[in-house]
């Protein structure tokens, strides 16, 4: 996020009264506050996502591979974004050097492009996996998925290496340093333009058309019902039973339906809380003058921290299966932990090609156990 100094420091305010240090004050107070809840909230619920993505096995599909990306990129925002924000607002002066400052913003870029390109790889994915059932076969899965990522941070952090050329220490009209333009103003139209495109309107596009395509698929197609999307599923806990694993407690599932809902959820809530501060910056492009209330860039700035922190609190909300997985990274070493009810997260599963059902290791059933209700 360009010029982090110049947008949000409260330096800019005239101290030639009472009520103007009263209005620093409050700007400082207000500012760190919402940051350090927000930044905090996201940096816990990401690196929660990571782990029970890493550590669960049931948990390795497809579409949580994309989501951990997304994960990973959120939490490079919060860190190299929203936690420099906090020293800018407290000391009214950049405060990490010309080194930090090509840093910094280099990383905050490539948290901000990975994220979109996250986005669009994880609808893609549903897009085929719903609606072209036997490609998905070949082409929706775990391996692919790997590479696709590799391939989308590979080239997003060779695509970012422009700002190590853009940005540079300034000093003020105020005398202190900030992390700023290193050209004139006028020459980064062109990079905002592009970004603008590639990073936010494509996106949404491409979203827009695949989520439209998968919702004519699912709501004129009947769903399965429960009975037969868990059948395989529970046969082969059945078979597991059989061979002396323990089966009694397993994560629970989501219908393609829930999946598809909570990832548009996702798709919504980036392009509302990215457009204030996209309008902004492009609207500024154009100005001379550009519009840089303190407030109300400390508004679009924290619409961009609350979409890196919002995303894991819908997958609580939405997925029954991270809802679990999130309890049990949380009671970790635990004893009782209650067997939770079944439906099925991957629409591979609703296909009947990709069962979610591995067990989570527990101390050996008595004999004569039952599979839990």
């Amino acid at each position: 996020m360009e010029n982090s100094s110049k947008f949000d420091s409260p330096t800019n305010i005239s101290l030639a009264s009472s009520d103007a240090v009263f209005d620093v004050i409050e700007y400082k107070a207000i500012s760190v506050f919402l940051v350090l809840v927000i930044c905090g909230v996201g940096i816990v619920g990401n690196i929660m996502v990571v782990l029970v993505v890493l550590t669960t096995r049931e948990m390795k599909t497809p579409t949580n591979c994309y989501l951990v990306s997304l994960a990973v990129a959120d939490l490079m925002v919060l860190v190299a974004a929203g936690l420099p924000n906090i020293s800018d607002s407290l000391a009214g002066m950049w405060i990490y050097g010309h080194a930090g400052c090509l840093g910094i913003t280099y990383f905050q870029y490539l948290g901000i492009n990975v994220s979109s390109c996250s986005i669009t790889a994880f609808t893609v994915e549903r897009y085929i996996a719903i609606c072209h059932p036997m490609r998905a076969h070949t082409m929706c899965t775990v391996s692919r998925a790997k590479r696709i990522i590799a391939f989308v941070w590979i080239c997003t952090s060779i695509y970012c290496m422009l700002w190590f050329f853009l940005v540079d220490i300034n000093v003020s009209k105020s005398q202190h340093l900030e992390c700023g333009y290193k050209v004139s103003r006028n020459l980064y139209l062109p990079i905002y333009l592009l970004d603008f495109a590639l990073f936010f309107v494509t996106p949404l596009f491409v979203a827009t058309m695949l989520y439209g395509l998968i919702g004519r698929i699912l709501f004129a197609s009947p769903i399965p019902d429960q009975a037969e999307a868990t059948a395989e599923p529970w046969r082969e806990r059945s078979g597991k039973e059989k061979n002396g694993v323990d089966t009694r407690e397993s994560l629970p599932t989501v219908s393609p339906l829930q999946v598809t809902k909570m990832l548009a959820v996702v798709v919504i809530l980036f392009a509302l809380l990215w457009m204030p501060y996209r309008t902004l910056v492009l609207v500024n492009s154009f100005m001379d003058n550009p519009f840089l209330n303190p407030w109300f860039v400390l508004f679009c700035r924290l619409c961009v921290y609350a979409n890196s922190a919002i995303n894991p609190v819908v997958y609580n909300l939405m997925s029954q299966k991270f809802r679990a997985a999130f309890k049990r990274l949380c009671k970790c070493g635990g004893e009782g932990i209650k067997p939770a009810p079944t439906l099925c997260l991957d629409t591979l599963t609703w296909l009947g090609s990709h069962p979610c059902s591995l067990a989570v290791r527990q101390p050996a059933p008595r004999q004569g156990s039952q599979i839990p209700k």
